[in-house]
């Protein structure tokens, strides 16, 4: 199979669903440009500040929605059950859930005033659902922090060039956000700058190696996010977001313009077997791959910061439905580069002998970007990765801030960031939250299911239709469902008293918030 054929496929089908499909949500959500947004009506100086235009906040929310998940999730989904499974939850879970869902999520937290996913469950279902739903998710972020901040320090240690490029970003993205808003110099110049130093940055890194120790690097990622939590959002998360997306951008074109020139031929069975070490194909290939399909996670982000700083309603669909394409397409580009490695003698066995799966697509990312980038492929490669690490690291501390400020009545932005990081560096430097990692996946899924649930909530209080959404929430739901079952069943068997305990308790979260939401489907009589 030609990898450039699939890449063409996705590109093409992308394009008609952004153009087509995209518009209908736009007319289900009666999208009005003429309609004021929390940005200007909340403003603050802090969290509801308007972007200085579209493509800025564009940058800040496809870089923090992205994280680590679409490269590694495709990856071990590849080696597990090959690459045509994976390419078609991506193809079609981004078009028909993922960009629902991320699209639904800002609009109605744009209508709502800024509110979170959670507290729009409050309004729309019950005052419990938003109780239980705010908890659940609290404790998902605090473990997404922990595990994201232990990732980038373990990526510091172990590959110390990507420090100066990851960590000079933040002093220029202050500089950029100060020409940008304090100095009123437009998007070009600013932008133009940042754009310039990147190069230096990676070149810098290339050439100068800071080694710190694991602890360290912890301790200091976890005071960057104490500032990027509590400082107004334009002077340091929206513009080193925004500048990060650039060099995300130019990784994804790098990637697609090497299969043109290149197009490797992908020699692996499209598909290896219904049945792997991690589980069936369903329902474990779609909890496996979230990012790059759909994830829960991308509704606390556009409700939890998008959409308080969104300057009109008519970008909705670039930001929401648009960010999500594109990170189905950097999920297709690491399913490529995973398959393109593929041997027919020994399968993945040398592939996988000495490496991770961030390692696995940095070796392939290099075979397809070698004619472009040469021997630094998998060194940008890693840099681009370890930018996607932290965006997510700094806006998931914001929106946990949040979450704690709604939930523990905390006012103070200082006290309710030092709960967050208090909690967070406890899970990661006692190490004990790889115990729990392993059910995080399913459940970042069904909190895609249950926002899914929401938002058909919501639609059907305002008397619209919700075939767009009620039908991806009760797929995510049944699978994300089947796969916790499975997963209880095997800690049950393994005698693993606290896996089986937090499955239980996901299990039982699901069944609450699906008696609130047909309770009320039944009072509206809808089913």
């Amino acid at each position: 199979m030609n990898s450039l054929v699939i890449a063409v496929i996705t590109i093409v089908l992308f394009v008609l669903a952004y153009r087509f499909y995209a518009r209908k949500l736009e007319a289900l959500w009666q999208v009005d440009a003429k309609r004021s947004t929390p940005a200007f009506a909340k403003f603050d100086s802090l969290d509801y500040i308007p972007a200085k235009n579209w493509l800025v906040l564009f940058g800040h929310h496809f870089s923090s929605i992205s994280g680590a998940g679409p490269i590694i999730g495709p990856v071990i989904a590849v080696i597990l059950w090959g690459w045509l499974p994976a390419f078609l939850w991506v193809l079609l879970g981004s078009i028909f859930i993922g960009g629902v869902h991320d699209f639904g999520s800002l609009v109605t937290s744009v209508r709502e005033g800024g509110s979170s996913v959670a507290d729009i469950a409050r309004h729309s279902i019950s005052k419990k659902a938003k109780i239980i739903f705010s908890l659940f998710v609290w404790l998902a972020l605090v473990l997404v922090i922990a595990v994201f901040a232990h990732l980038c320090a373990d990526t510091f240690v172990k590959e110390p060039r990507i420090v100066v490029p990851s960590l000079g970003l933040i002093p220029l993205a202050i500089l950029v956000g100060y020409f940008l808003y304090f100095r009123k110099s437009g998007t070009f110049l600013p932008t133009l700058l940042g754009l310039a130093c990147i190069p230096v940055l990676v070149w810098l890194g290339s050439v100068f190696s800071i080694h710190l120790s694991f602890k360290t690097w912890l301790l200091v990622l976890f005071l960057y996010c104490c500032f990027a939590s509590v400082l107004p959002v334009n002077i340091l998360l929206q513009p080193r977001d925004y500048l990060s997306s650039f060099l995300l951008f130019f990784g994804m074109a790098a990637g697609y313009l090497g299969l043109i020139l290149a197009h490797p031929k992908i020699t692996m069975p499209a598909y290896t077997n219904f049945s792997s070490s991690e589980g069936y194909l369903w329902p474990a290939l779609f909890v496996t791959v979230a990012c790059g399909a759909v994830s829960g996670f991308h509704s606390l982000i556009s409700s939890g910061t998008s959409s308080k700083q969104i300057a009109n309603e008519r970008f909705a669909k670039r930001i929401g439905y648009g960010a999500m394409l594109t990170e189905g397409l950097i999920a297709v580009l690491a399913i490529i580069a995973t398959a393109i490695l593929f041997n027919q003698e020994d399968g993945f066995a040398s592939v996988l002998k000495h490496s991770t799966p961030i390692g696995i697509f940095a070796r392939g990312y290099a075979v397809v970007t070698s004619g472009l980038l040469g021997k630094y492929a998998p060194f940008i490669a890693v840099v681009i990765l370890n930018a996607f690490i932290l965006t997510t690291l700094d806006t998931a501390t914001r929106i946990s801030r949040y979450l704690t400020e709604e939930l523990f009545h905390i006012k103070n932005r200082f006290a309710s960031t030092a709960v967050i990081i208090s909690f967070s560096a406890l899970l990661a430097f006692s190490g004990k939250w790889n115990r729990i990692w392993p059910v995080f996946g399913a459940s970042n899924q069904l909190v895609a299911a249950l926002a899914l649930f929401v938002l058909s909530c919501w639609l059907l209080a305002k008397g619209k239709t919700i075939k767009f959404t009620i039908w991806p929430a009760l797929f995510m739901l049944v699978t994300t469902i089947a796969s916790l079952i499975l997963q209880a069943v095997r800690y049950f068997k393994q005698k693993d008293i606290l896996l089986f305990t937090v499955v239980i308790l996901l299990l039982l979260l699901a069944g609450f918030m699906v008696y609130e939401v047909l309770k009320i489907f039944l009072k509206r009589r809808k089913i």
